[in-house]
């Protein structure tokens, strides 16, 4: 079973956190079974920004981003090359290494 080792965040997981996740869930969906509130504003429906993730290692083994991702990641705040929206982003055999952003578009917006 893939493990995906989430960096540590500052809010979300500040030790950083190392779980297995099933092949074929969503990064998303993986954390929050594990206790990761990885925020997800719309629900996992691809219509925000809020549950970007950089994918440090692995990111290869991930199914190439759909369009619709791809124009959501364009307004993602501290969007990198290896950029996914963990709602979308399906766990496949290869452990992983997350980074979570610092800050989403919400928090950005709020003033956080």
């Amino acid at each position: 079973m893939p493990q995906i080792i989430f960096l540590p965040h500052e809010e979300i997981c500040p030790e950083g956190a190392l779980i297995e996740a099933e092949p074929g869930v969503t990064i998303l969906d993986a954390a929050l079974a594990h206790g990761i509130e990885i925020e997800h504003a719309c629900e996992k429906s691809c219509a925000c920004t809020t549950c970007h993730v950089i994918v440090r290692e692995g990111f290869d083994s991930l199914p190439e981003a759909e369009e619709t991702e791809e124009d959501m990641l364009d307004k993602a705040w501290g969007l990198e090359p290896e950029s996914r929206l963990s709602c979308q982003a399906v766990v496949d055999g290869e452990d992983l290494v997350v980074e979570i952003p610092k800050y989403t578009i919400n928090m950005v917006s709020e003033s956080h």
